[in-house]
């Protein structure tokens, strides 16, 4: 009689982990969640501004192409910004500091800009190029490798060590843009640097024409050594084994507080390369709001399962819901961007939500409650 009441005090549901689910079902459920989502948005969008959902999905799915270089710019800089926190990421890492990394990559890299040129007018410009890519790397990398050595000797906590640095980064950037700006009282957030012709100055990659083409370059190449390291290099194998279990790296005889600074080395590397082109090649300007693509980035590499090569159709999603949904603004002259921000934010949700159906199973005991009822009776 005891055991048959403990029975009957079992949930009416649990979950269990699903660690080989099929392809084709975790496709098949992201595809359901994506459906949701625009049946919700649907609905959504005749309430709220009262126009044909038709409408407003042909704006939503056509505004993203209308410009086609400006959508593989994108796309090409929020997969960089997902490949430098990737091997973090895979090692159980909590990079947070993707932002502030660039950042600091950025200015150091508009200080080589600066000072340089002003210094020596007749320096050849791959000179400066150069110096400006190795500065800029150089910050990056420092800034990367302080929450790491506090991690690997401390212990201390990641993920709130490089939110902070990204704060210290912004607040970097402000000053060298007061101590820079000599046009006013230095509130202006901007610094732009003129070298040379109007149209190409010293510390330019090449002319703003091409530099969608250069930004997809950099990423197919950063995607191509991220997936080769990640599979099929020892180093890649020893983060992937750090991330799995830090006790059992150890006893194989991985130094873990060698991989893991040697792994921020690896992220400031690549968040160096991205603040340098926002330098020589998107911006040639220092402000702090470069680098804000970090944070999108987490999500992109958490969809993607931290896969390099699945990130590319990641990232493109996102950036194609993103302008899609800002397209959907202008062609019905919304005062703000909070219908393509609500737009966003659902299908989001949906696809976070259904990645919990592809992780796990639910098991009901509704049936194991009903004949213990019984039997008690």
């Amino acid at each position: 009689m005891t055991d048959i009441k403990k029975k009957s005090h079992e949930p009416l549901f649990h979950v269990s982990k699903n660690d080989a689910a099929p392809v084709s079902k975790s496709i098949t459920i992201r595809i359901i969640a994506i459906a949701v989502a625009l049946v919700i948005i649907g609905i959504l969008s005749f309430v709220l501004i009262k126009e044909n959902p038709i409408e407003i999905f042909k704006a939503l799915f056509t505004g993203a192409f209308i410009d086609v270089g400006t959508l593989i710019q994108n796309t090409s800089l929020l997969l960089m910004f997902g490949l430098a926190v990737v091997p973090a990421f895979k090692m159980k890492y909590w990079n947070m500091g993707a932002n502030g990394q660039v950042l600091v990559g950025c200015l150091a890299s508009i200080a080589c800009m600066k000072f340089i040129p002003a210094a020596n007018p007749e320096i050849d410009n791959n000179i400066v190029i150069l110096c400006m890519l190795a500065a800029g790397i150089a910050a990056s990398v420092i800034w990367a490798i302080i929450p790491a050595l506090f991690k690997a000797f401390f212990n201390t906590n990641e993920t709130l060590f490089t939110l902070m640095m990204n704060y210290i980064a912004v607040a970097v950037v402000n000053y060298f843009v007061f101590v820079w700006d000599k046009s006013g009282s230095g509130t202006l957030k901007t610094v732009n640097f003129s070298f040379g012709s109007p149209t190409f100055r010293k510390g330019w990659l090449f002319p703003d024409s091409d530099k969608y083409i250069i930004t997809l370059v950099v990423a197919v190449v950063m995607t191509l050594f991220t997936a080769i390291y990640m599979r099929y290099s020892k180093h890649g194998f020893e983060v992937c084994v750090v991330g799995e279990s830090v006790n059992t790296a150890k006893y194989v005889g991985i130094n873990v507080k060698k991989v893991i600074v040697r792994t921020l080395v690896l992220s400031g590397i690549f968040c160096g390369i991205i603040g340098f082109l926002y330098a020589s090649c998107l911006s040639h300007t220092v402000n702090a709001d470069v680098g804000g693509k970090g944070f999108t980035a987490i999500l992109v590499a958490w969809l993607a399962g931290f896969d390099p090569l699945v990130m590319v159709i990641t990232s493109f999603f996102v950036v194609f819901i993103n302008t899609g949904a800002e397209n959907v603004s202008n062609v019905f002259h919304l005062n703000s961007n909070d219908y393509a921000n609500i737009v966003v934010g659902i299908i989001f949700f949906c696809i976070i939500g259904c990645e919990f159906f592809i992780r796990y199973k639910v098991h009901f005991n509704g049936k194991k409650l009903k004949s213990a009822a019984k039997e008690a009776e």
